[in-house]
Protein backbone atom coordinates (compact mmCIF):
# COMPACT_ATOMS: atom_id res chain seq x y z
CA UNK A 1 0.00 0.00 0.00
CA UNK A 2 1.47 3.45 -1.09
CA UNK A 3 2.70 6.00 1.64
CA UNK A 4 -0.25 8.92 1.94
CA UNK A 5 1.87 11.85 2.72
CA UNK A 6 -0.10 14.15 4.80
CA UNK A 7 0.54 17.91 5.71
CA UNK A 8 -0.99 19.12 8.66
CA UNK A 9 -1.59 23.30 8.60
CA UNK A 10 -1.24 23.97 12.23
CA UNK A 11 0.42 21.22 13.20
CA UNK A 12 1.41 22.62 16.38
CA UNK A 13 -1.56 24.43 17.65
CA UNK A 14 -4.30 23.20 19.99
CA UNK A 15 -6.28 21.00 17.65
CA UNK A 16 -3.36 20.11 14.78
CA UNK A 17 -0.30 18.87 17.05
CA UNK A 18 -3.39 16.29 18.42
CA UNK A 19 -4.18 14.67 14.94
CA UNK A 20 -0.52 14.89 14.15
CA UNK A 21 0.34 12.50 18.02
CA UNK A 22 -3.34 10.26 16.72
CA UNK A 23 -1.86 9.51 13.34
CA UNK A 24 1.39 9.20 14.04
CA UNK A 25 0.24 6.94 17.50
CA UNK A 26 -2.01 4.75 15.40
CA UNK A 27 -0.39 1.41 15.20
CA UNK A 28 -2.77 0.10 12.23
CA UNK A 29 -1.90 3.71 9.45
CA UNK A 30 1.05 5.13 10.88
CA UNK A 31 3.55 3.41 8.21
CA UNK A 32 1.06 4.37 5.54
CA UNK A 33 0.94 7.82 6.61
CA UNK A 34 4.19 10.49 6.45
CA UNK A 35 3.73 13.25 8.39
CA UNK A 36 4.23 16.72 7.35
CA UNK A 37 3.70 18.86 10.53
CA UNK A 38 3.20 22.89 8.83
CA UNK A 39 3.25 26.02 10.10
CA UNK A 40 4.66 28.84 10.29
CA UNK A 41 7.40 28.64 13.02
CA UNK A 42 9.80 25.97 11.25
CA UNK A 43 11.52 25.41 14.74
CA UNK A 44 7.85 24.91 16.92
CA UNK A 45 7.14 22.19 13.83
CA UNK A 46 10.18 20.63 14.22
CA UNK A 47 10.05 20.23 17.77
CA UNK A 48 6.77 18.63 17.62
CA UNK A 49 8.19 16.36 14.53
CA UNK A 50 10.93 15.51 16.58
CA UNK A 51 8.87 14.21 19.63
CA UNK A 52 6.46 12.16 16.76
CA UNK A 53 9.04 9.54 15.14
CA UNK A 54 8.24 8.07 12.17
CA UNK A 55 9.71 9.89 9.82
CA UNK A 56 7.49 13.20 10.77
CA UNK A 57 9.17 15.95 9.44
CA UNK A 58 8.35 19.62 10.54
CA UNK A 59 8.38 22.26 7.59
CA UNK A 60 7.77 26.00 7.24
CA UNK A 61 4.64 27.36 5.44
CA UNK A 62 2.22 30.09 5.53
CA UNK A 63 -0.78 28.91 3.99
CA UNK A 64 -1.47 32.78 2.35
CA UNK A 65 1.51 33.53 0.39
CA UNK A 66 1.64 32.71 -3.18
CA UNK A 67 2.50 29.49 -4.63
CA UNK A 68 1.01 27.39 -2.10
CA UNK A 69 -0.09 24.47 -4.84
CA UNK A 70 3.19 24.15 -6.16
CA UNK A 71 4.69 23.49 -3.13
CA UNK A 72 2.09 21.28 -2.45
CA UNK A 73 2.79 19.48 -5.50
CA UNK A 74 7.30 19.93 -4.75
CA UNK A 75 6.78 18.16 -1.64
CA UNK A 76 4.35 15.03 -2.83
CA UNK A 77 1.64 16.16 -1.00
CA UNK A 78 -1.37 13.95 -1.53
CA UNK A 79 -3.90 14.68 1.63
CA UNK A 80 -3.74 18.33 3.45
CA UNK A 81 -5.61 19.14 6.45
CA UNK A 82 -6.22 22.43 7.69
CA UNK A 83 -6.65 23.44 11.29
CA UNK A 84 -5.22 26.63 10.96
CA UNK A 85 -8.58 28.97 12.35
CA UNK A 86 -10.28 30.97 12.56
CA UNK A 87 -12.52 29.89 9.24
CA UNK A 88 -15.09 32.65 9.71
CA UNK A 89 -13.20 35.11 7.64
CA UNK A 90 -11.37 32.58 5.08
CA UNK A 91 -11.77 31.65 1.73
CA UNK A 92 -11.01 28.40 0.05
CA UNK A 93 -7.53 28.82 -1.11
CA UNK A 94 -6.21 26.46 0.64
CA UNK A 95 -8.46 23.78 -0.76
CA UNK A 96 -7.91 24.70 -4.15
CA UNK A 97 -4.44 24.53 -4.03
CA UNK A 98 -4.46 21.51 -2.73
CA UNK A 99 -7.26 20.36 -5.89
CA UNK A 100 -4.50 21.85 -7.64
CA UNK A 101 -2.05 19.48 -6.28
CA UNK A 102 -3.71 16.62 -6.63
CA UNK A 103 -4.00 15.93 -3.12
CA UNK A 104 -7.08 15.04 -0.96
CA UNK A 105 -8.12 17.88 1.45
CA UNK A 106 -9.75 17.89 4.80
CA UNK A 107 -10.71 20.50 7.36
CA UNK A 108 -12.08 21.79 10.74
CA UNK A 109 -14.08 24.28 9.68
CA UNK A 110 -16.66 25.51 11.63
CA UNK A 111 -17.59 28.37 10.01
CA UNK A 112 -21.42 28.67 8.84
CA UNK A 113 -20.86 29.63 5.24
CA UNK A 114 -17.04 27.95 4.93
CA UNK A 115 -18.98 25.18 5.46
CA UNK A 116 -22.25 25.56 4.03
CA UNK A 117 -21.33 26.95 0.43
CA UNK A 118 -18.41 24.69 0.05
CA UNK A 119 -19.69 21.76 -1.99
CA UNK A 120 -20.75 24.93 -4.61
CA UNK A 121 -17.42 26.34 -4.54
CA UNK A 122 -15.22 23.56 -4.56
CA UNK A 123 -17.29 20.60 -6.41
CA UNK A 124 -15.87 21.52 -9.98
CA UNK A 125 -12.03 21.38 -8.91
CA UNK A 126 -11.74 18.38 -6.96
CA UNK A 127 -14.18 16.52 -8.83
CA UNK A 128 -11.88 16.95 -11.84
CA UNK A 129 -8.96 16.49 -9.87
CA UNK A 130 -10.39 13.26 -8.90
CA UNK A 131 -10.19 13.79 -5.30
CA UNK A 132 -11.89 14.08 -1.79
CA UNK A 133 -12.36 17.30 -0.35
CA UNK A 134 -14.40 17.52 3.06
CA UNK A 135 -15.25 20.78 5.44
CA UNK A 136 -16.56 20.79 8.84
CA UNK A 137 -14.14 17.55 9.72
CA UNK A 138 -15.00 18.09 13.48
CA UNK A 139 -17.77 17.71 16.24
CA UNK A 140 -20.45 19.91 14.27
CA UNK A 141 -21.44 18.43 11.85
CA UNK A 142 -19.66 15.19 11.80
CA UNK A 143 -20.23 13.74 15.02
CA UNK A 144 -23.45 15.78 15.91
CA UNK A 145 -24.77 14.41 12.23
CA UNK A 146 -23.67 10.87 13.24
CA UNK A 147 -25.17 11.32 16.72
CA UNK A 148 -29.11 12.10 14.59
CA UNK A 149 -28.43 9.34 11.90
CA UNK A 150 -27.45 6.85 15.21
CA UNK A 151 -30.46 7.91 17.17
CA UNK A 152 -33.09 8.33 14.67
CA UNK A 153 -32.55 5.58 12.40
CA UNK A 154 -35.76 4.17 10.55
CA UNK A 155 -37.69 7.50 12.38
CA UNK A 156 -41.04 8.56 10.29
CA UNK A 157 -40.09 12.36 10.63
CA UNK A 158 -37.92 14.36 13.34
CA UNK A 159 -39.61 17.48 14.53
CA UNK A 160 -36.77 19.09 17.10
CA UNK A 161 -32.79 19.02 17.08
CA UNK A 162 -31.05 20.68 19.95
CA UNK A 163 -27.75 20.15 20.69
CA UNK A 164 -25.01 22.02 23.40
CA UNK A 165 -21.45 21.79 23.69
CA UNK A 166 -20.15 21.97 27.57
CA UNK A 167 -16.63 22.66 27.35
CA UNK A 168 -14.75 22.12 30.58
CA UNK A 169 -13.08 25.85 32.01
CA UNK A 170 -9.70 24.08 32.57
CA UNK A 171 -9.79 22.58 28.81
CA UNK A 172 -6.69 24.21 27.00
CA UNK A 173 -8.43 27.32 25.10
CA UNK A 174 -7.47 27.87 21.18
CA UNK A 175 -7.06 31.92 20.30
CA UNK A 176 -8.49 30.94 17.10
CA UNK A 177 -11.16 29.44 18.38
CA UNK A 178 -12.00 32.54 20.75
CA UNK A 179 -11.86 34.73 17.43
CA UNK A 180 -13.98 32.34 15.96
CA UNK A 181 -16.58 32.72 18.38
CA UNK A 182 -16.06 36.34 19.25
CA UNK A 183 -16.78 36.81 15.28
CA UNK A 184 -20.66 36.46 15.54
CA UNK A 185 -20.87 37.47 19.06
CA UNK A 186 -23.96 39.91 19.18
CA UNK A 187 -24.78 39.66 15.47
CA UNK A 188 -28.08 38.30 14.48
CA UNK A 189 -27.82 34.08 13.12
CA UNK A 190 -30.48 32.67 11.15
CA UNK A 191 -32.51 29.82 13.52
CA UNK A 192 -35.15 26.76 12.58
CA UNK A 193 -38.42 27.46 15.02
CA UNK A 194 -41.36 27.25 14.38
CA UNK A 195 -40.73 25.81 11.56
CA UNK A 196 -39.40 29.13 10.04
CA UNK A 197 -36.28 31.22 10.18
CA UNK A 198 -36.08 33.68 13.29
CA UNK A 199 -32.98 36.09 13.89
CA UNK A 200 -31.21 35.29 17.15
CA UNK A 201 -28.11 37.16 18.47
CA UNK A 202 -25.09 35.26 18.92
CA UNK A 203 -23.85 34.30 22.64
CA UNK A 204 -26.99 36.86 23.69
CA UNK A 205 -30.10 35.28 26.32
CA UNK A 206 -28.41 32.06 27.78
CA UNK A 207 -30.78 29.43 28.73
CA UNK A 208 -30.20 26.66 31.06
CA UNK A 209 -29.63 22.98 29.50
CA UNK A 210 -29.54 20.12 31.34
CA UNK A 211 -26.25 17.02 31.12
CA UNK A 212 -26.57 13.45 32.17
CA UNK A 213 -23.15 13.39 33.92
CA UNK A 214 -22.43 17.37 34.25
CA UNK A 215 -24.22 19.93 36.26
CA UNK A 216 -26.65 22.21 34.42
CA UNK A 217 -25.59 25.13 32.79
CA UNK A 218 -26.36 28.09 31.02
CA UNK A 219 -26.06 27.99 26.89
CA UNK A 220 -26.05 30.60 24.50
CA UNK A 221 -26.96 30.55 20.75
CA UNK A 222 -23.81 29.86 18.49
CA UNK A 223 -23.86 30.19 14.54
CA UNK A 224 -22.72 26.43 13.15
CA UNK A 225 -23.02 24.86 9.88
CA UNK A 226 -25.42 22.68 11.58
CA UNK A 227 -28.38 25.47 12.24
CA UNK A 228 -28.17 25.75 8.06
CA UNK A 229 -27.55 22.35 7.09
CA UNK A 230 -29.52 20.07 9.62
CA UNK A 231 -33.38 21.72 8.59
CA UNK A 232 -33.49 20.47 4.86
CA UNK A 233 -30.97 17.42 5.74
CA UNK A 234 -33.32 16.28 8.23
CA UNK A 235 -36.44 17.72 7.05
CA UNK A 236 -37.01 18.78 10.89
CA UNK A 237 -40.21 20.05 11.33
CA UNK A 238 -40.49 22.43 14.17
CA UNK A 239 -36.64 23.39 15.18
CA UNK A 240 -33.01 23.13 15.38
CA UNK A 241 -30.97 24.97 17.85
CA UNK A 242 -26.97 24.92 18.82
CA UNK A 243 -25.78 26.11 22.01
CA UNK A 244 -22.34 26.86 23.87
CA UNK A 245 -22.88 26.45 27.83
CA UNK A 246 -19.51 27.59 29.63
CA UNK A 247 -19.00 25.96 32.74
CA UNK A 248 -18.20 28.73 35.18
CA UNK A 249 -21.33 31.31 34.63
CA UNK A 250 -19.60 34.74 34.57
CA UNK A 251 -17.74 33.77 31.90
CA UNK A 252 -21.13 32.56 29.99
CA UNK A 253 -22.75 36.07 31.08
CA UNK A 254 -19.39 37.96 30.15
CA UNK A 255 -20.11 36.86 26.52
CA UNK A 256 -23.67 37.80 26.82
CA UNK A 257 -22.12 41.47 27.64
CA UNK A 258 -19.86 41.55 24.84
CA UNK A 259 -22.84 40.17 22.82
CA UNK A 260 -25.23 43.10 23.87
CA UNK A 261 -22.10 45.91 23.75
CA UNK A 262 -22.00 44.83 20.55
CA UNK A 263 -26.10 45.00 19.69
CA UNK A 264 -25.52 48.60 21.01
CA UNK A 265 -22.74 49.35 18.68
CA UNK A 266 -20.07 50.35 21.58
CA UNK A 267 -18.11 47.80 20.03
CA UNK A 268 -17.75 46.87 16.91
CA UNK A 269 -15.08 43.99 16.37
CA UNK A 270 -15.36 41.65 19.89
CA UNK A 271 -12.94 39.36 18.20
CA UNK A 272 -9.94 41.48 18.52
CA UNK A 273 -10.49 40.86 22.11
CA UNK A 274 -9.66 37.25 21.40
CA UNK A 275 -5.73 37.89 22.26
CA UNK A 276 -6.77 38.78 25.43
CA UNK A 277 -8.95 36.38 26.55
CA UNK A 278 -7.23 33.86 25.35
CA UNK A 279 -3.67 34.92 27.99
CA UNK A 280 -6.32 36.10 30.70
CA UNK A 281 -9.26 33.27 30.53
CA UNK A 282 -7.19 31.33 33.10
CA UNK A 283 -8.18 33.24 35.38
CA UNK A 284 -11.34 31.54 36.40
CA UNK A 285 -9.83 28.08 36.25
CA UNK A 286 -10.03 27.72 40.04
CA UNK A 287 -13.81 28.11 39.40
CA UNK A 288 -14.16 25.10 37.23
CA UNK A 289 -13.04 21.66 36.58
CA UNK A 290 -11.53 19.44 33.83
CA UNK A 291 -15.13 17.93 32.99
CA UNK A 292 -16.61 19.15 29.81
CA UNK A 293 -19.44 17.07 28.10
CA UNK A 294 -21.95 17.30 24.92
CA UNK A 295 -26.09 16.77 24.55
CA UNK A 296 -27.88 16.27 21.30
CA UNK A 297 -31.65 15.79 21.88
CA UNK A 298 -33.86 14.78 19.02
CA UNK A 299 -37.94 14.62 18.89
CA UNK A 300 -40.20 13.02 16.91
CA UNK A 301 -42.41 9.93 15.65
CA UNK A 302 -39.92 6.68 15.95
CA UNK A 303 -40.15 3.78 13.13
CA UNK A 304 -43.93 3.10 14.46
CA UNK A 305 -45.30 6.41 14.46
CA UNK A 306 -45.08 6.76 18.57
CA UNK A 307 -43.81 9.90 19.73
CA UNK A 308 -40.30 9.79 21.08
CA UNK A 309 -37.28 12.24 22.51
CA UNK A 310 -33.60 11.14 23.21
CA UNK A 311 -31.03 12.69 24.18
CA UNK A 312 -27.30 11.39 23.37
CA UNK A 313 -24.99 12.32 26.16
CA UNK A 314 -20.74 12.55 25.94
CA UNK A 315 -18.63 13.56 29.24
CA UNK A 316 -15.01 14.12 28.54
CA UNK A 317 -12.90 14.27 31.93
CA UNK A 318 -9.35 14.86 32.80
CA UNK A 319 -9.92 17.91 30.18
CA UNK A 320 -9.40 15.83 26.99
CA UNK A 321 -12.45 17.67 25.69
CA UNK A 322 -10.63 19.21 22.60
CA UNK A 323 -9.55 15.64 21.98
CA UNK A 324 -13.56 15.65 20.36
CA UNK A 325 -13.21 18.09 17.75
CA UNK A 326 -10.18 16.14 16.14
CA UNK A 327 -11.62 12.50 15.42
CA UNK A 328 -13.65 12.95 12.53
CA UNK A 329 -10.58 13.99 10.45
CA UNK A 330 -8.37 11.36 12.48
CA UNK A 331 -11.23 8.89 11.51
CA UNK A 332 -11.17 10.08 7.36
CA UNK A 333 -7.50 10.08 7.24
CA UNK A 334 -7.11 6.72 8.57
CA UNK A 335 -10.11 5.70 5.54
CA UNK A 336 -7.51 7.83 2.93
CA UNK A 337 -4.67 6.08 4.38
CA UNK A 338 -6.16 2.54 4.57
CA UNK A 339 -7.32 2.52 1.06
CA UNK A 340 -11.01 2.92 1.67
CA UNK A 341 -12.84 5.34 -0.78
CA UNK A 342 -14.35 8.58 0.16
CA UNK A 343 -16.64 10.00 -2.22
CA UNK A 344 -15.29 12.56 -5.07
CA UNK A 345 -15.67 16.17 -5.30
CA UNK A 346 -16.31 18.61 -2.58
CA UNK A 347 -18.75 17.69 0.67
CA UNK A 348 -19.72 18.61 4.12
CA UNK A 349 -18.82 16.30 6.63
CA UNK A 350 -22.71 15.48 7.38
CA UNK A 351 -23.28 11.80 7.63
CA UNK A 352 -19.92 10.33 6.42
CA UNK A 353 -19.53 8.84 9.60
CA UNK A 354 -21.16 6.40 11.50
CA UNK A 355 -21.75 7.24 15.30
CA UNK A 356 -19.98 3.55 15.89
CA UNK A 357 -16.98 4.42 14.10
CA UNK A 358 -16.23 6.92 17.22
CA UNK A 359 -16.59 4.87 19.71
CA UNK A 360 -12.68 3.78 19.95
CA UNK A 361 -11.67 7.17 20.01
CA UNK A 362 -14.20 7.85 22.82
CA UNK A 363 -12.84 4.32 24.92
CA UNK A 364 -9.22 5.76 24.29
CA UNK A 365 -9.92 9.22 26.29
CA UNK A 366 -11.93 7.61 28.86
CA UNK A 367 -15.05 9.21 27.34
CA UNK A 368 -18.58 7.98 28.50
CA UNK A 369 -21.36 8.11 26.35
CA UNK A 370 -25.39 7.97 27.42
CA UNK A 371 -28.31 7.22 25.79
CA UNK A 372 -31.90 9.00 27.59
CA UNK A 373 -34.93 7.83 26.56
CA UNK A 374 -36.58 11.68 27.90
CA UNK A 375 -40.22 12.32 28.41
CA UNK A 376 -42.15 13.62 25.38
CA UNK A 377 -43.45 16.85 25.68
CA UNK A 378 -46.58 18.32 23.95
Amino acid sequence: MATLKTLVLGGYGNFGARICRALADDAATRHHIALLVAGRDASRAQALANTLGHGARGVALDHQAPGLAATLRQWGVGLVIHTAGPFQAQGYSVAQAAAEAGAHYIDLADGRRFVCDFPAAMQAAFAAAGRTAIAGASTVPALSSAVIDHLCAGWQHIDSIDICIAPAQRAPRGQATLAAVLSYCGLPIDVWAGGRWHPQRGWAHPEPVQFHRLQPRLGAVCDIPDLEIFPDHYQARDRVTFRAALEVGLAQRSFAAIAALRHWGVLRQPEKLAWLMHHTGGVLDFLGTPLGGMVVRVAGNDAQGQPCRLAWHIAADHDHGPEIPCMAAILLARQLAAGQPLPNGAHTSTSLLPLAAFAPEFAKWGMVTDVVDEPVTP
